[in-house]
């Protein structure tokens, strides 16, 4: 493995600097500075992103779709669309041909992402930091935040999606939530040309080992009204594997006093269902009511079996049980939203309302029959329960008004309103048929947390290559929790401000210099304040600290970007100083048996140098490539077990992309991603090879191949080191997937319209 990372990052930093007699000057996308011209020093617009506001901007022209000759007069011109796009605060990425979108899921296209990483159960990290927010369109989403992301970006196909957007450092327009950063996924245009038409596609894929996805999306419009909406189902089944070496020590001298290892295999059989539906209305001509109602459905169910066994120092074998068993999930959500925009103009003053409803549940189970070998004994049965239900509201009022001196303010507030309720219960008996609740491992939990937020946002020009942009958001945080089996409770109560402030500098035609500094907080999540103990085996328990504080970031960045026809290039320096950063504490509590629970660190500090790279070597052959380096330090004063800890990591990842005729499109793609340090060790990450096909057999139709972790390579591994034990878990989840399917566009077609909400757009951003 260490080969392979070592063959990745060498050729992501070869093709990163390739020299640039190589790269071929493609036409200029639509939009980009054209020679001899100076680009305006006005950064580029970005509505309050968490209204669902339509940016201001003049009713657009009809414009062609990717590789579609553009007429005009008597000339004939043909464009490539922009790969990448970026703003004063944001970098934007397409995934027009990132064929893994194609078949695969959304984790499978943050992947390809640069600056993103997504480990095999769908932890989503920035950077190397998991504290990140997921907007869809620029508002919260219900089923992306919460304790049922990591399903849904395992679940949720990635082609209903046309770009991600990146924000390291968002502007106070955002909640500073996640310290990571802000992900923004925008989706596809579906709205039709002026008149009465309708327009559609539907896509199909099958894969290997009883894969397959099925989709389609459709719009209709007719005068003043827009019905759109999409439907889509997927079927992944997958195979997990669990690998434990735990070995308890003499502190005083070291010496291994018992190893004990557990290997668990499972097969779960995972689908999804996925729907939407909005209608727009025009009031007047300036006034748009949108609504719109969505829903979500994944189910899960599998068998599973595992070893444990524990030896003496002496390397004979104390004891020996078999655990195996079935499991299922349920995830359903469903929420609405109701906007209203108001223009006042068509220069960009415009005030808008929006109201957000969202409700998940999570309903888990699972059973579990143990027979013991050594010594032997009766068989044990044991049964766990989770009910998880969350009701999420929120409101959004947002201003924005263009001023004399061709900046812009913006205004707004925000209400947020989480409720969470979970109920769990641990049965356990001589058999299925006599089980019997354990008090001490069931609890019902409560939470509420409130959030109410001002921002205010200013940007200008302030010389001809000078652009500025500064905000400062205000928030009062109420959070209150509630053990009702166990008696406890706790509350936070909190007001934070936070400040942002961004900097563009224009140094030629091709070239810019941007700077940013933002504050951003990262809350607990209402389960991670619950003190109960859960059980998860007979090995490990895992419980919440009431005690854990919210962790806070002040994040740096100075980044280079050169733009050159269809070649990118971007170097960014940052840092990152996070104060009582989050880690997970592992506790020998006797008996070989080890409880996790969240604990701050006193610090955290990442310091970094990211280089990306977009360009042409050949005319049929384009790369896309990234390496992140970073160095990581911890300070682990107080936690038991823990040190100070510091290392240097990387992670990297590069994309080939050949067209050798008009209709054949191949990719080759493959990522590794970076380690990162725990208060008592280090978690390592592993890395993937994609390989994709397109042949277009007709104006509307596409055939496609996809092969999804060819080597079977991704996995993940965390390793503890304390005076009283060590521990090696390997995780590998069997990604390896194939896929054949076929694209196929209905009706007459939609126009290319600007994404509402990719604000990673403008002149200086092509």
């Amino acid at each position: 493995m260490i080969r392979s990372k070592t063959i990745l990052l060498a050729g992501v930093a070869l093709l990163a600097f390739a020299p640039g007699a190589l790269a071929q000057t493609a036409p200029a996308p639509a939009g980009a500075v054209r020679p001899g011209q100076t680009p305006p020093a006005t950064p580029a617009q970005t509505p309050a992103p968490t209204t669902g506001q339509t940016p201001a901007t003049p009713p657009a022209q009809d414009a062609p779709a990717e590789g579609e000759p553009a007429a005009v007069d008597d000339v004939v011109v043909t464009g490539r669309a922009t790969d990448v796009r970026t703003s004063i605060d944001s970098i934007s990425y397409s995934l027009a041909n990132d064929l893994q979108a194609t078949t695969g899921s959304l984790a499978d296209a943050l992947r390809n992402v640069p600056s993103v990483d997504v480990d095999p159960q769908g932890n989503v990290s920035l950077r190397g930091n998991s504290g990140v927010t997921i907007l869809v369109d620029g508002r919260p989403s219900g089923i992306l935040s919460g304790e049922g992301r990591a399903q849904a970006l395992l679940q949720l196909q990635a082609d209903r999606y046309a770009r991600i957007e990146v924000m390291t450092n968002p502007s106070a327009a955002y909640s500073p939530e996640g310290s990571g950063g802000v992900i923004n996924l925008i989706t596809k245009p579906t709205a039709p040309r002026a008149g009465t038409q309708t327009t559609g596609s539907i896509r199909a894929n099958v894969g290997d080992n009883g894969r397959w996805n099925l989709g389609g999306s459709g719009s209709w419009q007719k005068d003043r009204l827009t019905l759109s909406g999409d439907l889509s189902y997927r079927a992944d089944p997958n195979q997990y594997e669990l690998n434990r070496l735990r070995e308890q020590l003499d502190p005083a001298t070291g010496v291994v006093l018992s190893t004990t290892r557990n290997d668990t295999t499972q097969g779960s059989d995972q689908t999804g269902t996925i729907g939407r539906f909005t209608a727009e209305y025009k009031l007047t001509d300036r006034t748009q009511l949108t609504g719109e109602v969505r829903g979500v459905a994944f189910q899960g169910d599998g068998d599973f079996d595992s070893l444990f066994e524990t030896r003496n120092g002496a390397g004979a074998v104390t004891s020996a049980y078999t655990r195996d068993g079935r499991s299922s999930f349920d995830f359903m959500n469903w929420g609405a939203t109701a906007r209203l925009l108001h223009r006042f103009d068509d220069a960009g003053h415009e005030w808008s309302n929006e109201l957000r409803y969202d409700s998940n549940s999570i309903e888990s189970d699972g059973l579990s029959l143990t027979d013991f070998l050594v010594p032997a004994g009766t068989g044990l049965a044991e049964r766990s329960t989770q009910d998880t239900d969350q009701v999420t509201l929120g409101f959004t009022s947002a201003y924005v008004r263009p001023t004399a001196d061709g900046g812009k303010l913006r205004l707004g507030y925000e209400l947020t309103d989480v409720r969470p309720d979970q109920d769990v219960t641990y049965s356990r008996g001589l058999s299925e048929g006599t089980l019997a609740i354990v008090p001490g491992f069931s609890n019902r939990f409560e939470a509420r947390q409130t959030v109410h937020a001002l921002y205010g946002t200013w940007e200008r020009p302030l010389t001809a290559k000078l652009s500025a942009q500064a905000g400062l958001r205000l928030e009062q945080a109420d959070i209150e929790i509630d053990d009702l089996t166990g008696g406890a409770s706790a509350s936070q109560d909190y007001f934070r401000a936070y400040p942002t402030a961004h900097l563009q500098y224009q140094l030629s035609e091709t070239e810019t210099l941007r700077a940013s500094y933002s504050r951003r907080i990262q809350r607990p999540q209402p389960g991670q304040l619950n003190p109960f103990v859960s059980y998860g085996d007979p090995l490990n328990r895992r419980s919440g600290n009431p005690d854990l504080e919210p962790q806070e970031t002040d994040s740096f960045e100075a980044m280079w970007q050169k733009r050159q026809g269809s070649t990118f290039y971007q170097l960014t320096a940052y840092l990152r100083d996070t104060d009582k950063a989050f880690t997970d504490v592992v506790t020998d509590l006797g008996g070989g048996v080890f409880l996790t629970r969240p604990e701050n660190l006193g610090s955290r500090r990442d310091t970094g140098l990211e280089v990306t790279a977009n360009g042409a070597l050949h005319r049929t052959l384009r790369y896309s490539a990234g390496v992140n380096v970073f160095r990581q330090e911890i300070d682990a004063a107080g936690i038991a077990g823990g040190d100070d800890r510091e290392g240097t990591f990387a992670s990297g990842r590069l994309s080939l992309n050949w067209t050798p005729t008009a209709k054949d499109f191949v990719q080759v793609s493959g990522f590794w991603q970076g380690d990162s340090l725990l208060a008592q060790g280090t978690r390592e990450a592993g890395g993937m090879l994609n390989l994709g096909y397109r042949r277009k057999l007709t104006d509307t139709l596409s055939f496609n191949f996809t092969g999804r972790d060819v080597l079977n390579s991704f996995g993940n591994t965390s390793v503890y080191e304390t005076p009283l034990f060590r521990e090696r878990s390997e995780q590998n989840i069997r990604l390896r997937a194939f896929y054949i399917g076929l694209s196929w566009s209905l009706g007459s077609g939609p126009r290319r319209q600007p994404e509402q909400f990719d604000f990673s757009t403008g002149p200086t951003g092509g």
